[in-house]
């Protein structure tokens, strides 16, 4: 066993760490109180190589796998969220999805372009009345010449305002039960009757966009399907294991923050003639944070790793997942608790933290979801 992180590995850390202290810390507070969507750090974050860091060389991207994206997401997170999310479900969802399942044609016409992050990638899976229970999808794909055309609405699309492509779960068979007639397909956000529906106003992430996608209509040719016809379920369940490897890194990345943050305050400020952190129950939370990040960061790592390997890991990263976003939240919570009365203010970054924690535990599978993925893998 090696907890090191290799050579390749700490490069990706230190760069990822170095562009977040640079472009996204100074940053975020505005854009989350703007809601401004990050265009230009996505941009360099694109011409950093983030954006391709799953692509495989041959593509343009650096053909890494999921413990780099792993790495790299934890610092991106640690200073802005917001950027965190958008290239975790571009990189775990989109660009990875292409890369193992997509046929060599729709690799080549769309991973260099994401690579270089001229195409933003979105994932479309949500609907209103699809969401823990996402085998229910109603969005209708419809057998036309050359190809189907796509009816429905998906909701709570990560970047759905600016994405470029988006991978779109239909219904291409209504007579089979839930989950068994669902077709994968890329759909370039420019198709003729793709628009923009709702825009959310978010407790936290506010400075990534989240809409809905209304699909009017829209024809898609029969080679951008991913995949096969009615087996695409599989593939969205396939993904998403690697997508909560994503969300738990973005815990970790927030946890950090959390803890970090309350370090330095606990120790400037003085209460009763001693810094904060000379008091056992101050000094009891930071000890908790410390082993919990610790803890979770395993968990990710292993989960991460066995991807890597080939090995089915549905268990270790719903494992993950469900750890790392709780202890995200409790140390979200204990970082407001010791900054007291100056934590509860956008005056310090920690009010900001306690907000974007919070979806960690909802999407990619709310908490009880990966408890019941866990239970059935025992």
């Amino acid at each position: 066993m090696e907890f090191d992180l290799s050579e390749d590995l700490e490069m990706i850390r230190d760069s990822a760490r170095e562009f977040a202290d640079r472009s996204l810390r100074p940053h975020a507070a505005r854009r989350d109180a703007e809601e401004k969507f990050p265009t230009e750090a996505i941009q360099e974050a694109a011409e950093n190589g983030f954006l391709g860091l799953t692509v495989p060389e041959e593509f343009g991207g650096a053909g890494l796998g999921n413990l780099h994206g792993a790495v790299m997401l934890e610092e991106l997170n640690a200073a802005d969220a917001s950027v965190g999310v958008t290239i975790s479900v571009h990189i775990s969802l989109v660009c990875s999805l292409l890369a193992k399942h997509g046929t060599p044609e729709l690799q080549a016409k769309y991973l260099p372009r994401l690579a270089t992050g001229e195409m933003v990638g979105a994932y479309c899976l949500t609907e209103p009345q699809a969401g823990s229970d996402a085998a229910s999808v109603r969005t209708a794909a419809k057998r036309v010449d050359g190809g189907w055309e796509l009816t429905g609405t998906k909701s709570w699309i990560t970047t759905g305002e600016t994405c470029g492509l988006m991978v779109v779960y239909a219904v291409t068979d209504s007579n089979v039960k839930p989950g068994s007639g669902i077709t994968a397909f890329m759909v370039e956000r420019s198709y003729d009757g793709v628009s923009v529906g709702k825009k959310e106003e978010k407790l936290g992430l506010r400075a990534s966009s989240t809409t809905e996608i209304i699909l009017d209509g829209v024809f898609v040719p029969d080679e951008n399907i991913v995949g096969e016809v009615n087996r695409g379920f599989k593939i969205a369940l396939d993904t998403l294991d690697g997508g909560r490897i994503g969300i738990a890194s973005q815990a970790i990345g927030i946890h950090r923050a959390c803890l970090e943050a309350s370090i330095k305050y606990a120790s400037e400020r003085e209460q009763f003639g001693k810094p904060l952190d000379r008091f056992q129950a101050v000094s009891f939370m930071l000890a908790d944070m410390a082993t919990e990040l610790d803890a979770a960061r395993l968990l990710v790592h292993r989960a991460a790793w066995l991807r890597d390997q080939g090995k089915v890991a549905t268990k270790e990263c719903s494992m993950a997942k469900l750890f790392a976003s709780r202890a995200c939240n409790k140390a979200a919570i204990d970082a407001v608790q010791i900054h007291g009365g100056a934590g509860y203010t956008k005056e310090f970054d920690v009010e900001r933290y306690y907000r974007d924690a919070r979806i960690t535990e909802i999407y990619e599978g709310a908490t009880d979801i990966q408890r019941i993925v866990i239970s059935r893998n025992l």
